[in-house]
């Protein structure tokens, strides 16, 4: 392949606009959804015969004699399963896996290889370059089909546990829009997040769990009735208890999402204090997660700077003074709190672009977990 058609078809990929919301009413996992495989292959007799194959199944099958033209269907419709021969125009079937699987939109596309070149060493090759599965010619029908339903039944388990958790941030957020005066508060706390753990050095992963709890530390509020969340006054003793269970009810409604287990803690905790006088375990020190101190420390610098009903939008170095006295009182973590002043200071404020919550979950979140 030469270095021009390289170029091309990488910017083509770079310029791929940002999906759009998923559409809940269609799951993969419905009897009703018709998967789409999408064959590359410059053979027509071999496109034919993959289509005879499969011709018994409910597929909506596509077809690419070129990775141009592949790429090109990428761009527009949703794919299930892509087939591809090991051997191509304009570039390897190894480069087009490549290409495919470095790409956040299509990372997750299972892809099976076929070739009729034998050697296991062009087998390992090909599963090393991101091939999901690998079949050599002459292709028997049964093993092909019994192949193309096992991926794509694991593509519908992704994609319905990714809609499941697009569908609670997407619960998470409307918390916040239940509140007029909260803007972007959950995009600036995994922003503020991000960027003290960064410093920190945490890992990808770690960074990963702030940007998730970012948007759903206060999902457990969805529970509480709305007397008592946009209460004007001050709460009773009664009211305080109900508010505190939100915590617990957010891990509850997070927990059976096992890709959401590192965002536990963070919810659970974020209001505990560091003298022991939080909620709701009355945990101390260190016992509290490094993660949910964090959130924490973004969470109340966001609320200081920002205008509720009850105070105006106080200043960088107004905020930072009232969080360091509370430092001194013992109720956060001694030195998050000056560290967090230092990072948001040198990066200035930082205020995210008004991304949807898929555009976000879309961008930031694969980024973090590359």
């Amino acid at each position: 392949m030469s270095a021009h058609t390289k170029f091309e078809i990488s910017s083509a990929l770079r310029l791929r606009p940002e999906p759009q919301a998923p559409r809940f009413e269609s799951s993969p996992l419905d009897p009703a959804y018709v998967p789409t495989i999408l064959i590359v292959d410059d053979i027509d007799l071999n496109r034919r015969l993959l289509r005879g194959i499969l011709k018994a199944m409910p597929y909506r099958i596509l077809e690419a004699k070129r990775p141009s033209v592949a790429f090109s269907v990428l761009d527009t419709e949703k794919v299930d399963l892509i087939v591809i021969d090991l051997v191509l125009p304009e570039m390897s079937g190894m480069e087009f896996c490549q290409m495919v699987k470095s790409d956040r939109r299509t990372q997750l596309i299972p892809i099976l290889m076929l070739t009729s070149i034998q050697g296991i060493e062009n087998e390992v090759a090909g599963l090393e370059s991101g091939a999901d599965d690998f079949l050599l010619k002459p292709l028997r029908p049964a093993l092909v089909r019994t192949r193309v339903r096992t991926m794509l039944r694991n593509k519908a388990l992704v994609d319905s546990l990714e809609e499941a958790e697009s569908i609670l941030f997407a619960l998470a957020q409307s918390v916040e829009h239940r509140d007029r005066y909260t803007g972007l508060h959950c995009e600036r706390l995994a922003s503020y997040s991000i960027e003290l753990a960064h410093t920190l050095g945490l890992p990808k992963q770690e960074q990963l769990a702030l940007f998730r709890g970012g948007y759903l530390h206060d999902i457990g509020k969805i529970s509480i009735p709305d007397a008592i969340l946009f209460k004007r006054g001050l709460l009773t003793e009664e009211e305080w208890e109900i508010m505190r269970q939100h915590t617990i009810r957010g891990e509850q409604i997070c927990r059976p999402m096992k890709t959401l287990a590192p965002v536990l803690p963070i919810i659970r905790s974020h209001h505990e204090r560091w003298d022991g006088s939080g909620y709701p375990d009355g945990l101390a020190g260190e016992e509290i997660p490094l993660l949910a101190r964090i959130l924490q420390v973004a969470d109340i610098y966001d609320a200081l700077t920002t205008a509720r009903p009850y105070k105006p939008a106080f200043s960088h170095d107004r905020a930072v003074a009232i969080m360091l006295e509370e430092a001194r009182r013992g109720w956060r973590d001694p030195e998050l709190v000056p560290l967090f002043a230092e990072v948001v200071r040198r990066h200035g404020e930082i205020e995210p672009a008004e991304l949807s919550i898929q555009q976000s979950l879309e961008s930031m979140r694969r980024e973090l977990a590359e």
